[in-house]
């Protein structure tokens, strides 16, 4: 019982790592550019993770833990924002690189424009609960900055892989949040959310994903990038 998040966590991982070696994929040589990025990324929203621990938006049941705990996470918790995004940046790699999924120009530009609105007005329609407050606003932040300041044109294809990984998404963080188990193992304030739910799943959960997967995407192609700029220079 105790280690049912740390197994959570081994599962979601496992088989894209073991896949990584497939000789089609070698995933493997890109370790290095995505523990760089999720590195990055792990430590803003491990400091968000935590800043909500404190302020009782969100707790964690100690039936379904270790017991280790850094800046009152729990070590599973911490390796979550690790494991779950090697899943995501694993399939992204593989889907991109067999098929075409590049969106053309337009289409793209329509779509993030249209998010960046509806999320700050979501944002600003909810100022009054801290989750899809922070949330949405951070989303809407992190789509123009990525788009319209970085130029990162590749926000649509990885919003339609992102789809593509919400079964698993919603099997992951159902079990989190009480989907088959007597307990949650995530338990949520209901006066700082929105209180709507897809099974027990926060909606806020979704987004939260999704801000946390583009960022992610944005370093590892930036670090992934340079490491192969390394290897000509060497050559």
């Amino acid at each position: 019982m105790h280690y049912t998040y740390f197994l959570i966590n081994f599962f979601t991982v496992i088989v894209c790592f073991i896949f990584s070696f497939h000789p089609k994929i070698r995933f493997d040589r890109y370790f290095k550019a995505f523990l760089g990025a999720s590195a990055i990324v792990a430590l803003v929203f491990i400091i968000w993770d935590a800043w909500f621990t404190k302020i009782g938006v969100w707790w964690f049941n100690d039936t379904y833990l270790i017991g280790i705990r850094l800046l009152d996470l729990p070590l599973e918790e911490i390796l979550f924002f690790f494991c779950i995004p090697f899943s995501c940046v694993f399939t992204y790699f593989c889907l991109n690189r067999f098929f075409n999924l590049d969106w053309k120009a337009l289409p793209e530009k329509i779509f993030v424009t249209i998010s960046i609105v509806v999320y700050l007005g979501i944002a600003l329609y909810l100022h009054d609960r801290i989750y899809p407050l922070v949330t949405f606003l951070t989303l809407s932040i992190s789509l123009f900055v990525l788009y319209f300041i970085l130029k990162s044109r590749w926000i649509g294809k990885a919003s339609f892989v992102y789809l593509v990984l919400s079964p698993g998404f919603l099997t992951v963080n159902g079990i989190l949040t009480g989907t088959g188990l007597e307990h949650p193992i995530v338990n949520y304030n209901p006066e700082t959310f929105l209180g709507f739910r897809i099974l027990t799943i926060p909606i806020e959960d979704f987004f939260y994903g999704y801000e946390m997967i583009l960022w992610n995407l944005f370093f590892f192609k930036k670090f992934s990038r340079s490491s192969q700029i390394s290897e000509i220079k060497l050559k």
